[in-house]
């Protein structure tokens, strides 16, 4: 197998240590993660998510353990921090934490700027960006961003981290507060990004739908712990896992669940809806 893009090897993190206030959020940590893999990150609230992910471009740094990413040790304290963030690119649950500038062209360029490229070069990268994710350059370059609704900020905080034309692409709860149309919309464009450009993408969240919908591999949060790994179909086809790790399923697999506990013999792994609705489909026609 060939060394992985972003490579976690025993992360320890405890917040305010030697305080009375201590408290261990992650606690040995190993997750590798491919090239160009698309991977979730699930767990309850508190099971240390966030802080793990942060370890990714440096907003953390390790206490104890290693994160190594494409080669770079995020431990060593003369990394070339800009370098790390301009391969790492993370995207916050709260897009308004990342939006810096008054109009929506000048804080997408805002990264490539400090970058110190070209302007032509910024323009390009903006525009390109900007497509990426759906805003139309024109259109959108000279719109304040606080007039902008919760969807429109999300896409130009990710239109921001693209334009630094990261090889890793880091997402905390992409989809949390959207309605459900610019939810599928922005689930489209992620997915784009991961299966066209070859980007690889982290992911967390409790939408288990979103997680069956996009994610290569699975890794389940407990406790400052990484419980288990595996692809989506081997983690909601453990019912035991589920309900041990408090995880939530996608709707096609609550109702194969159901079922089953009725006594009818299906597939509870048939997790996609097309999946689903063939196991559906089986039952009445028998």
């Amino acid at each position: 197998m060939t060394q992985p893009i972003v490579d976690v090897q025993k992360l320890s993190h405890v917040y305010m240590q030697g305080t009375p206030l201590s408290h261990v959020a992650l606690n040995e940590v190993s997750l590798q993660v491919q090239a160009g893999e698309c991977l979730a990150i699930i767990g309850h609230t508190g099971s240390g998510k966030s802080t793990l992910i942060q370890h990714f471009n440096g907003l953390i740094r390790p206490q104890s353990g290693k994160v190594i990413v494409n080669g770079m040790d995020v431990s060593q304290p003369k990394i070339d921090i800009r370098s790390l963030r301009r391969q790492v690119g993370l995207v916050f649950q709260n897009p308004e934490d990342q939006l810096f500038e008054k109009l929506v062209g000048d804080d997408v360029a805002y990264g490539p700027f400090k970058m110190g490229l070209p302007l032509e070069e910024v323009k390009n990268r903006v525009k390109w960006a900007m497509d990426l994710v759906g805003l139309n350059f024109q259109e959108m370059k000279d719109r304040p961003t606080y007039a902008l609704s919760g969807g429109q900020k999300r896409k130009v905080a990710l239109a921001g981290v693209l334009s630094l034309q990261p090889k890793v692409l880091v997402l905390d709860e992409p989809t949390a507060g959207l309605d459900p149309r610019s939810r599928l919309e922005l689930l489209g464009r992620i997915r784009r990004l991961n299966r066209e450009e070859g980007l690889t993408v982290i992911f967390v969240s409790h939408n288990m739908e979103e997680v069956s919908q996009l994610a290569d591999r699975v890794y389940v949060m407990a406790n400052g712990k990484a419980v288990c790994e595996g692809t989506p179909r081997q983690i909601f086809g453990n019912q035991e896992l589920l309900r041990e790790h408090h995880i939530g399923t996608p709707e096609s697999v609550d109702i194969l669940y159901r079922l089953r506990e009725r006594g009818y013999d299906i597939n509870p792994g048939a997790f996609l809806p097309e999946e689903t609705a063939c196991e559906i489909l089986k039952l009445i026609q028998r």
